[in-house]
């Protein structure tokens, strides 16, 4: 990947922001009682892989910047499922956010890999 290269043009960045911006109207919806604990989370941790993302382009030891996103990745699905089983989120948004995280983390342990060699 040459170095000019925008951040933008990552397929990760791209498919990640396309998440975000589907993701962030759905906790918009959730209940309020939850809005401060489970919608802050989940969009905290989604906005964070966000800076991750930047910030691995643009950092030579990349690899603890993506491992830490792997992480935030993980914990997202957690809470996400969470959200599921407390009925915030429809079983349909489920399997596409899901769906859609399960493809970026395929990307991130490739790049994750790479960093390896």
């Amino acid at each position: 990947m040459s170095q000019n290269k925008k951040t933008e043009d990552l397929p990760i960045f791209i498919k990640w922001i396309e998440f975000v911006e589907w993701l962030l109207p759905i906790t918009a919806k959730f209940p309020q009682r939850t809005r401060f604990t489970f919608a802050n989370r989940i969009d905290n941790y989604a906005l964070d892989m966000v800076s991750d993302l930047v910030e691995a382009r643009y950092t030579k030891d990349r690899y603890s910047i993506l491992k830490r996103a792997n992480l935030r990745l993980e914990k997202l699905r957690v809470l996400f499922r969470l959200s599921k089983n407390m009925h915030l989120i429809s079983y349909k948004s489920y399997e596409h956010g899901i769906r859609k995280m399960n493809e970026t983390g395929k990307m991130l342990g490739g790049w994750i890999k790479q960093g390896e060699r």
